[in-house]
């Protein structure tokens, strides 16, 4: 009785700390547009170059609780939209340097899409990051399914970096370099083959058969993707200039594929984006 009475207390005492931070606290709202000159999955590329602009919105709740809703076009393929999504998550700190969050995203894509990720229609991602006296650290799980079934282990390092100003103190410019080792499945990449093929043969591209006595592309590639293995490393430096209640970005990143790519997928590929954030 004496230790429930204790955590009791413990629990009294708690929430009403977190009602005096959420009291000073307010309901956000995020506006987001981005561009990119690539699509990359997990830091995966295909082939085709499949340049994008995405629009986001983001309501963010004082208790840590947040929905959001967003869509994207890809510049070079096909009319309307190339994916809309909706999500929600929850974030929580429990002090100044270690952070978890578990978050849903549900995507929504047309027929026949170029899209590594088509078939992953769902996303369920648990985080956790910790800064340390130099250093922010990240570590991040999702499962990823629909059609398909994936698993993706993503760990980060990251380092913000002040510059300085830009003609006042009101314009701050900063740098945060960031390297990030991502691994997980590739159930995707078996129906993102299959569709391929379709829309080649659309377009009457006749492709080879495989070579007498090696097994078909499609075997090959079911086999594969059962395993977990090392999908990429990824360089970012994203250079971010901030006023008040938004923020300009123009990033660069490298990524780099695991020893065991697939073949339609890039080896190496640079990323370029331009973003814009505000905040009501």
């Amino acid at each position: 009785m004496r230790f429930t009475s204790l955590l009791i207390l413990f629990f009294m005492v708690y929430m009403r700390v977190q009602a005096q931070q959420n009291s000073a606290q307010k309901t956000t709202l995020t506006l987001a547009t981005l561009y990119g000159s690539n699509v990359s999955y997990y830091g995966q590329v295909t082939n085709e170059k499949l340049p994008y602009i995405l629009a986001n919105a983001t309501i963010r709740f004082p208790i840590g609780f947040y929905l959001s809703a967003g869509s994207y076009k890809l510049l070079n393929y096909g009319p309307g939209l190339s994916e809309t999504d909706i999500g929600g998550g929850f974030d929580y700190d429990f002090n100044d340097r270690f952070t978890t969050g578990v978050a849903y995203t549900r995507s929504f894509f047309p027929a026949n899409s170029p899209l590594l990720q088509a078939s992953n229609e769902n996303n369920v991602n648990l985080s956790a990051g910790y800064t340390w006296n130099w250093l922010e650290s990240s570590l991040s799980a999702d499962y990823a399914f629909g059609e398909q079934e994936d698993v993706f282990l993503s760990l980060s390092h990251s380092k913000e970096i002040d510059i300085g100003y830009l003609f006042n103190e009101k314009n701050s410019l900063s740098l945060e370099p960031a390297i990030e080792l991502s691994a997980g499945t590739r159930h995707f990449y078996t129906t993102y083959i299959i569709e391929k093929g379709k829309r080649d043969q659309a377009k009457g591209i006749i492709q080879k058969p495989n070579p007498p006595g090696n097994p078909n592309s499609s075997t090959t590639t079911t086999i594969a993707s059962n395993n977990f293995d090392l999908l990429s490393y990824n360089f970012k430096l994203p250079l971010s200039f901030s006023r008040a209640n938004y923020i300009a970005e123009i990033s660069y990143q490298l990524s780099i594929l695991g020893p065991k790519a697939e073949a339609e997928l890039k080896r190496q590929q640079s990323l370029f984006g331009l973003a814009f954030y505000y905040q009501l």
